[in-house]
């Protein structure tokens, strides 16, 4: 073991460095004979084998980012997942989070890759997550990242960071911001499947086509009405789970959400929406 003294002021420089425990920056230093470099790649060598020990652990905790653009026409989502709900509510934690978000909203990769491969603090995110598993001993990865591109973008972080939406529009209008917000929060609330009718995928439609003529069927239907009876309880599908036909939650009157956002401007729309949520 090593003879080499170590001070305070090292401690708290590998702690500044590296945000690990007290207590493991100490015994890294202690590892290291002194040395901050080989400290740091001890804590680093640390975090790769738990990362190898924990890969099939669930992450299924953490914290979801939405963050937009200085001009409000990119947004992001990422969800920065970790295995107990004591870690995700720390705030160090939702810090890192967010300057990881911070930096994936800067350069606007295309994908999860894109997003590991970032430089982040001298290092990749992709190391930056084995650093940390190794500092928190819990498994901790980039679990979810969503984009996208807009007239103007509105991000919304639901319920103490379990949730992250991101809603594009067709035009940049004032009051846009409030009325953006609230159509992100029905996002969170409701889970629409699309934005309208037309993107819901084609495999839905035939199943719920199938469900529907078999639900008439039991109910003792005529075979020939039943693929009209079908299309009817599509419709029923289509206001439930479109966003743009939905009722809107907030209205003090009956109204959908496009009815409510047009009340802004007319012709205004949701061009697309991004949901990510823990679990």
């Amino acid at each position: 073991m090593s003879t080499v003294k170590i001070s305070a002021k090292d401690v708290k420089a590998l702690r500044d460095q590296t945000g690990a425990g007290m207590m493991d920056c100490k015994k890294a230093l202690v590892e290291a004979n002194g040395e901050l470099e080989a400290a740091i790649d001890y804590l680093r060598k640390k975090g790769q084998k738990l990362t190898e020990k924990r890969a099939d652990r669930d992450a299924k905790e953490g914290v979801v980012v939405a963050l937009t653009s200085d001009d409000n026409t990119k947004g992001i989502v990422i969800r920065i997942g970790c295995e107990t709900d004591f870690v995700a509510k720390n705030e160090d934690f939702i810090k890192f989070a967010t300057t990881v978000a911070e930096t994936v909203i800067a350069a606007f990769p295309a994908d999860k890759a894109g997003v590991l491969a970032l430089a982040f603090d001298g290092e990749t995110i992709a190391e930056k997550m084995v650093e940390k598993t190794g500092v928190i001993a819990e498994k901790i990865e980039v679990s979810s990242y969503e984009r996208l591109t807009a007239e103007q973008v509105v991000a919304y972080i639901h319920a103490g960071y379990k949730a992250g939406v991101i809603v594009g529009f067709n035009k940049a209008v004032d009051g846009l911001e409030e009325v953006g917000k609230n159509v992100a929060m029905q996002v969170a609330a409701m889970s629409p499947v699309a934005v309208d009718k037309d993107g819901v995928d084609a495999s839905v439609i035939e199943r719920e086509i199938e469900i529907g003529m078999e639900q008439a069927r039991n109910d003792g239907k005529p075979e020939a009405m039943l693929e009209k009876i079908a299309q009817g309880k599509l419709g029923k599908f289509y206001r439930e789970n479109t966003l743009l036909n939905q009722e809107y939650v907030k209205a003090e009157k009956k109204e959908t959400v496009k009815q409510y956002i047009q009340q802004l401007e007319k012709g205004l729309n949701v061009t697309d929406f991004k949901h990510v949520t823990l679990g």
